[in-house]
């Protein structure tokens, strides 16, 4: 019997951050490790939106898989398929991917992200895409790029509203991201590239249900955001509950007291940022496993981020329902890059400690900060530092200290050193060169 057959197997499903760490801290371990991931490449989410407004080119945020975790393969116990992982038997131990195949496993890391809510109208995602995906992010920007064409080609001034208007649903980092940057795009980027229209008449509308955006924020610099986008154009609306979304515009509710008035928008671009859901692979770990899902879709785990009953299943990332078990009680973990990365070790450790007999870890999840840009020479940055404290400030320098941090934990200096020309010509120039559109979605 060879040694590949008798080490233990270990499954990782997604290539996001949380398996892209899990699958990096268990590589030099003497087992055998298998990752599915339904696409080839690894995305850095956090400069999504970038591709969507066509500030960046699809390869300078992701990078193909099995050249990142080339040093791990040459290891020589580390296969990667691209597949789909369609259900998940926890008593056989085994999943089942979209050709039917079977694939069994001693040990199981599900990290498998989160999809977009519509909180119930699931109709509304026709009309307004979310970010998640590479293909979220191109059908965006052909919307974005193909509603000033449209507008362009009415001959009735009276039509072109609609076009030159645009709406972002939700005022977290990426729905303020989206809008500062949308309006810099009609502001700087594509004057005088027209003749019918003026695109530094559109609108950029951000509507959000909250009193106030960047509500994970301190008020404070949710303040200092919303002066911000003021400043870039962007009409800032809070306390506006969505009511309907159609291929015209959008519908929303807002309150005075007791009395509730509609107001209805015309657009015929709209962003949804409102809402994430757990993957609808939780759904099938939860009828399997008998494990528990919140209101999100997210599977409910244990301190050691395993599942109740089954120690050898863990889920990681944005499909953990997760809690931090460090001083005083244990707070809900945020669904954000370095949480997903730090549970990507954790599992791993933890997994390790299992097949050496050992205790496993409460998971603890260490606050580095957040940071969020509004758009040109604007951001907000509110970093943990450990001794001294809260690190809060905004304007010129968050965005520096921003654009410096995605930088560096962009994977691969070819992709560092890409987007470092490509912003530092967007910044001198306005010009974005990512503008090209394969297939028109408008």
């Amino acid at each position: 019997m060879s040694a590949a057959t008798t080490r233990p197997k270990v499954l990782v499903i997604g290539c996001g951050f949380g398996g892209l760490e899990a699958v990096r801290a268990l590589s030099k371990a003497d087992i055998e490790i298998t990752l599915v991931d339904r696409t080839n490449h690894h995305l850095f989410q956090p400069l999504l939106y970038q591709v969507a407004t066509a500030g960046l080119s699809a390869p300078a945020v992701s990078a193909p898989i099995r050249h990142t975790l080339r040093r791990e393969m040459k290891r020589g116990n580390l296969t990667i398929l691209q597949a789909e992982v369609t259900a998940i038997d926890a008593a056989a131990h085994q999943v089942t991917l979209d050709g039917h195949e079977a694939l069994a496993y001693d040990h199981l890391i599900v990290a498998a992200g989160a999809t977009h809510s519509y909180f119930g109208h699931d109709d509304w995602a026709r009309h307004a895409p979310g970010l998640k995906t590479l293909s979220d992010a191109l059908a965006i920007r052909a919307r974005v790029i193909g509603a000033f064409e449209r507008a362009e080609r009415c001959t009735d001034a009276s039509q072109r509203g609609p076009w030159m208007t645009f709406v972002v649903i939700g005022a977290g980092p990426t729905g303020v991201e989206m809008a500062g940057t949308m309006s810099e795009i009609a502001l700087h980027t594509l004057p005088m590239e027209f003749r019918r229209i003026d695109s530094t008449h559109a609108r950029i509308v951000l509507l959000e249900g909250s009193d106030r955006v960047l509500g994970s924020f301190v008020p404070k610099l949710s303040a200092k955001a919303r002066e911000q986008l003021k400043k870039l154009g962007v009409e800032v609306c809070t306390g506006c509950k969505v009511s309907a979304i159609d291929a015209d515009g959008v519908s929303y509710e807002t309150r005075d007291g007791d009395t509730s008035t509609t107001h209805r928008l015309p657009s015929k671009t709209v962003i949804w940022a409102a809402g994430v859901a757990g993957s609808p692979l939780g759904k099938a770990i939860a009828a399997s496993a008998g494990a528990a899902l919140d209101r999100a879709g997210r599977v409910v785990v244990e301190p050691d981020l395993s599942l109740p009953g089954h120690p050898e299943i863990s889920v990681i990332g944005d499909l953990a329902a997760a809690k931090s078990y460090g001083a005083g009680e244990p707070t809900p973990v945020p669904g954000v890059s370095p949480a997903a990365k730090q549970m990507g070790r954790t599992a791993a450790a933890n997994l390790m400690r299992r097949l050496r007999g050992e205790a496993t870890n409460p998971f603890r999840y260490i606050d580095y900060g957040n940071l969020a840009t509004v758009g040109r020479k604007a951001a907000v940055v509110d970093l943990s530092v450990p001794l001294i404290g809260a690190i809060r400030f905004s304007g010129f320098f968050a965005w520096l200290f921003w654009l410096f941090a995605h930088i560096y934990f962009l994977i691969g200096f070819r992709n560092r050193l890409t987007v470092m020309i490509d912003w530092a010509w967007a910044y001198w120039t306005y010009e974005r060169n990512a503008r090209v559109v394969a297939e028109p979605r408008v």
